[in-house]
C-alpha cells in the first residue's frame, strides 16, 4: 500500500515497551513483504501470535486439467455456476499459470475458520453482494463492485450478509499486487494523471479486540496445501497497528477513465500490476471524439500474453453473446478483435455502460476441467459474418 495508516491503540515508539492493563507486555508482530525492505505494519497482540495448539494437514490443493486441445477463443458462462459454500471452500479454479490463479465463487455461507494465502496477494472482486471481510487488521464491509486486496500473511474471512446473493471473481497471484509504478511519484503519492488515488481506498474503519479461549482455527495455503493451525486463543486479539501495509476495498465506479480523440489501447484501464500480469478496469465512459474515430478496438495480436475479461455489467460495445458473469480468453498466437458489425456499428456512438474486469497474463494460461463445463463451444467462430 502506498500511505500510512493506524487503527486502534500501538506505543509511541516503535519495538518498546507497551504493557496490558494488567502489566504485561502486548505482543507485537511485523508484517512486512520483500525482506524488511518493502513496506509493513506493526500489529499488537494480545498473546503471542506463535502459539499454535494442533497442526492436522487439511487437504492437498490438486488441480483437474482439460485435456491439451487446439488453440483457440474461448467463452466460459460462469453465471451457471452453483451457489454454496464459502469464500475459499467455494472456490472454482478455472485458468492458471506459475503467477496467477483465476477462479470464480458463489458463497452462502460465512467461514468458520480464518485463512491465509502465504505465497502472495488476493484480489476478490466483488460482483454481486454485500458482507464484511474481517481480518486482524480489523472490519472492512464491502458491496457491490469492490476490488478487495489482500496483501499475503495477512488472517482473514469472509462473512457474507445473508440476505444478498454473492458472486465473485477471485485473483490470487502469486507476488504482490500494486498500483502501477506509473502512477506513483518518487515518494509513492499518486499523482495527478492516475486515475484512482489515496482517497478512494478504504482501508478496515473498525477494529474489534477478540479476547477469548476455545479452539480456533486457521488455515494457511502454502506449497500445493492447506495446513490447518489451531490456538488456543482467539487469533483477531490485535489492539492496535499501524504501517502501510493491510487490506483495502477501491469500487470499480471509483476509477476514472481515461479518454482521447482516437481510440486508447489497454494500458489506461490499468489498476493494478503484479509479476506476470495486469488487471484493468473497463468502466462507462465517453467514446473517442474525433470526428473520424472508431470507438471500437481494432482487431489486434496478443503477441506476448493471454487476455482474459470478465464482464460485470452492460454492453460491451465490442462482443456480441456475451453476458453478466461472462469470461473471454484470447490466447497470445492469433488475433481477435470485435465481432462482426460492432467495428462500424461503433462509428458515432458517444459512450459505452461496459464494466468488466480484464486480466492479461504474460504467460499462457491452462484451463481446469471445471472451466470446460461452463464453455461456449461456438464461440471461437462468432466471428463468422
Amino acid at each position: 500500500m502506498t500511505y500510512y495508516y493506524k487503527l486502534g491503540n500501538i506505543p509511541h515508539k516503535r519495538h518498546t515497551q507497551f504493557r496490558q492493563p494488567d502489566g504485561s507486555l502486548y505482543y507485537e508482530e511485523l508484517m512486512g513483504i520483500r525482506g524488511f525492505s518493502g513496506i509493513q505494519s506493526l500489529l499488537y497482540h494480545l498473546r503471542p501470535p506463535t502459539q499454535i495448539q494442533k497442526i492436522l494437514l487439511q487437504t492437498t490443493v490438486d488441480i483437474p486439467y482439460e485435456e491439451s486441445g487446439p488453440l483457440c477463443h474461448r467463452h466460459l458462462r460462469t453465471a451457471s455456476v452453483e451457489s454454496g459454500g464459502d469464500a475459499v471452500e467455494g472456490r472454482i479454479p478455472l485458468l492458471t499459470n506459475a503467477d496467477v490463479c483465476i477462479s470464480v465463487a458463489r458463497p452462502t455461507e460465512a467461514m468458520p475458520y480464518w485463512y491465509r494465502f502465504a505465497h502472495g496477494d488476493e484480489i476478490i472482486f466483488i460482483h454481486e453482494g454485500t458482507g464484511v471481510l474481517e481480518s486482524n487488521y480489523g472490519i472492512l464491509r464491502y458491496h457491490t463492485g469492490d476490488y478487495l486486496v489482500i496483501p499475503t500473511g495477512v488472517l482473514w474471512r469472509i462473512i457474507p450478509d445473508a440476505n444478498r446473493d454473492q458472486r465473485m471473481l477471485v485473483i490470487e497471484a502469486n507476488g504482490h499486487i500494486e498500483p502501477p509504478a506509473r502512477y506513483l511519484n518518487r515518494y509513492g503519492q499518486f499523482l495527478e494523471h492516475a486515475p484512482y488515488n489515496e482517497r478512494d481506498i478504504r482501508p478496515p474503519d473498525e477494529l474489534v479486540t477478540h479476547d477469548e479461549e476455545g479452539e480456533f482455527e486457521v488455515r494457511v495455503k502454502a506449497r500445493d496445501r492447506m495446513t490447518s493451525f489451531f490456538y488456543h486463543h482467539h487469533p483477531l486479539d490485535v489492539v492496535g497497528w499501524d504501517g502501510h501495509l493491510y487490506p483495502f476495498a477501491f469500487n470499480i465506479e471509483d476509477f476514472e477513465p481515461i479518454t482521447g480523440r482516437i481510440h486508447q489501447p489497454p494500458p489506461v484501464h490499468q489498476t493494478f500490476e503484479a509479476p506476470g500480469f495486469v488487471l484493468c478496469s473497463f468502466v462507462p465512459r465517453l467514446f473517442d471524439y474525433h470526428p473520424q474515430a472508431i470507438p471500437a478496438p481494432y482487431n489486434h495480436s496478443n503477441v506476448d500474453s493471454d487476455e482474459v475479461i470478465y464482464y460485470a455489467a452492460g454492453n460491451f460495445m465490442s462482443r456480441k453473446g456475451i453476458e453478466p458473469a461472462s469470461m473471454t480468453i484470447h490466447p497470445s498466437g492469433i488475433p481477435h478483435g470485435p465481432h462482426p458489425g460492432m467495428y462500424e456499428g461503433s462509428i458515432g456512438k458517444e459512450r459505452t455502460e461496459e464494466l468488466a474486469v480484464m486480466i492479461d497474463t504474460f504467460r499462457p494460461l491452462r484451463l481446469t476441467k471445471q472451466a470446460m463445463q461452463l464453455e461456449d463451444k461456438g464461440y471461437a467462430y462468432s466471428w463468422i459474418a
